[in-house]
Parts: C-alpha cells; sequence; structure tokens
C-alpha cells in the first residue's frame, strides 16, 4: 500500500475508539501490528482496512476477553470464533453468579439486616408468575424503570406487574404467608430472571424487603438478592380503571392459536372475530387461517405486531385464552378463560400502517 494511503496512529485511534497507548500495547502483544512504521521517528501507521480488526479487539476487550482468547478469536474461522465468544460470556455468567453468592455470605457475616417480611411464597409458582410477568418488561433507555418488574403485597396477594407500553401484564399469586404491612416496589428485571434457578429449586421462599433490594430467601439453598429500582413506575392501576367495557369477547383454544400465529410470517397480523371463529391473516399471499371460537358481542377486528401479540397469548394460563375487545384502537385483554391470575394488555398496531407493510391483507 502506497505510504499516502496510511493513517497516522492518532487518527487511526480516534477511527476504532482505542487509544494511542492500547494501539501500541496491541502491537507489542501481536494482536495488531503497524501497516508501516517510520524508521528515523518510530511513529506507526495504519491502514484503513486495519479499521475493522482494531474495532473487533475493542469490542473483545470490552466483554473482558483476555489477550490469548482474542488471539484465538481472531485466528478462527467465523463458526469457531462464535464458539470461543459463546464459552467466555458463559465463564462470565458464572462468575458473576459465583460473585453474588459469595457476596451474600459476606453481608451476612458483616451482620447486613435481614430486611422485613414481605411474604412466604412457594417457588415454583412465584418463578412461573415471573418468567410470565418478564414477557412484558421494556428495554427503552429513556424509561430503564419499564425494565423492571412492580411487586405489590397485601395481606391477601402478591401482585406482579410489568409493561414496556404497548403490552401489560400482571400476575397475582397468593402467598402461604403474608408480611405485616403492605409493601411495594420495582424490582429489576435482569436480577430476576438471574435469581429464577434459585427461586424455582425451592418449596418456599421467603420474601425480604430492604433498602433499595429485595432478598429471596429459601429454607435451603443460595439466598439471591435483587435491586429495586427508584424511578416512578407508570400508573398501571389507573389503566386498568380506565379500560373501556369489553363490547365482545372470544375464547380460543390457546394451542391452536398458538400455532396459527407461528405459522403467519408478517410481522403485523389481523384478527377478525365473527360469530363461532377467530381469522388471522398476515400478507396478502398467505392464506387466512379460521379457528373455532366461542364468541360473544359484535364482530369486530383488530390489528397487532407479532412481537406484541405472540408474547401476550404465549403467556396465558390453561388450554383456553379470552380475549376481551373494546374496539380496534382499544387495548386487548387477554387472559385465561376460567383463572383470572394473569391478565395481559396488547395495543393494538395502526391498521395503515399495518396495509402498508403486509400488502393490505384482507
Amino acid at each position: 500500500m502506497p505510504e499516502s494511503d496510511l493513517i497516522t496512529i492518532g487518527a487511526f485511534a480516534r477511527s476504532c475508539g482505542i487509544t494511542a497507548s492500547a494501539l501500541r500495547f496491541y502491537d507489542d502483544s501481536g494482536l495488531l501490528a503497524p501497516a508501516g512504521v517510520d524508521d528515523t521517528t518510530g511513529y506507526r501507521y495504519y491502514a484503513p482496512e486495519q479499521v475493522a480488526r482494531a474495532v473487533t479487539i475493542r469490542r473483545l476487550r470490552e466483554i473482558d476477553m483476555p489477550l490469548d482468547g482474542i488471539a484465538g478469536v481472531l485466528a478462527a474461522d467465523a463458526h469457531d470464533a462464535a464458539r470461543l465468544i459463546d464459552n467466555h460470556v458463559t465463564q462470565l455468567v458464572e462468575r458473576t453468579q459465583q460473585a453474588r453468592r459469595t457476596a451474600e455470605v459476606v453481608k451476612a457475616a458483616l451482620g447486613e439486616p435481614s430486611g422485613w417480611l414481605v411474604a412466604t411464597v412457594r417457588g415454583p409458582v412465584l418463578a412461573a408468575a415471573v418468567e410470565q410477568i418478564l414477557a412484558a418488561t421494556g428495554t427503552d433507555p429513556e424509561l430503564p424503570v419499564l425494565a423492571g418488574v412492580r411487586l405489590e403485597a397485601t395481606a391477601e396477594s402478591l401482585t406482579l406487574t410489568a409493561t414496556d407500553r404497548y403490552r401489560l401484564s400482571t400476575r397475582t399469586v397468593v402467598p402461604e404467608q403474608t408480611g405485616s404491612a403492605e409493601w411495594s416496589a420495582t424490582v429489576d428485571g435482569a436480577d430476576l430472571s438471574a435469581a429464577l434457578p434459585e427461586i424455582r429449586r425451592a418449596h418456599l421462599v421467603d420474601l425480604e424487603a430492604g433498602e433499595h433490594r429485595l432478598r429471596f430467601r429459601p429454607a435451603d439453598g443460595a439466598v439471591r438478592t435483587c435491586r429495586t429500582l427508584t424511578e416512578p413506575f407508570p400508573d398501571h392501576r389507573a389503566l386498568m380503571a380506565s379500560l373501556p367495557a369489553a363490547r365482545t369477547h372470544a375464547v380460543v383454544s390457546k394451542h391452536e392459536l398458538m400455532r396459527t400465529l407461528e405459522q403467519q410470517r408478517a410481522r403485523y397480523l389481523r384478527l377478525a372475530v365473527a360469530p363461532g371463529s377467530l381469522t388471522v391473516s398476515g400478507t396478502a399471499d398467505q392464506p387466512a387461517a379460521e379457528l373455532s371460537a366461542l364468541v360473544t358481542g359484535p364482530p369486530g377486528d383488530l390489528v397487532f405486531g407479532f412481537t406484541i401479540l405472540h408474547p401476550a397469548v404465549a403467556t396465558a394460563i390453561g388450554p383456553d385464552v379470552r380475549l376481551d375487545i373494546a374496539g380496534p384502537q382499544d387495548p386487548m385483554v387477554v387472559r385465561s378463560a376460567d383463572n383470572g391470575d394473569l391478565t395481559t394488555l396488547a395495543m393494538p398496531a395502526d391498521p395503515a400502517v399495518v396495509d402498508a407493510e403486509n400488502g393490505s391483507p384482507n
């Protein structure tokens, strides 16, 4: 390559988000040699096509991969490189989990207060409820609280709620024992997900609240701590209370509806409800699927994004789901036909946008 096409180490560093000192270190380590070195000054120069390799090194360092691991990834083909990266991430997760367990032991040894009892719940029941509700959490960086699950304990129940603004799910479980006072907090969803294996294996789990955390203490097994979020959670109770009355109710087999949804390839799906049937359609070139349904109320149709509708149905409890429809622009309520413990609200999409996207399914 002509020397005129090479760029200085400073310009190269800025183009790939790596400091010049780090580039020198990677050169000394054999990971990224410069394309040329000035014999007189010792200045390093790089070729533009080296940016991709430098960025890959930077990203692997961001996930704490050691230098020998990075060298192995760079020398491997795409398949083996992916395997090496997956193995490294698995080890990271295992170390993080071990660090959490060790931290709990240390905090207990230091005499950290145990907190106050919120509720005692059967582990498998709580784990199932958490998994159902986690499907409705969001990832909006401007609203980090949407990545959390709202827990509310009363003398009679423990309620879990999550929303990503397009879907809202709420599940109520009956505790084996309740605390002496009502309690509520928004618990970090990632922490809850990490705690699920321990919760699921425990017959009974005590939920103990403390400042900025919720601890899950099984009778046997590791204690897990989840952070609580300080941002205000959306007023889901006001939303539920403001829902218009449903005009149409449709009861359909969950298995049949799930199978039909998964056979559709469109990004948006139209649900058309008529006496005795529920029809699902997607793109104009894919046949509509008609399911048998018990329908009361006037006919109607709504349009949903697949990523909104599928989880709402998938997490429903029982063999049959009930769809409560108020209007084409109102949230549809998805619940079990015979169990009201889990309720999910799914927001319809704009039909005009969908027609343009899918090719006007009718």
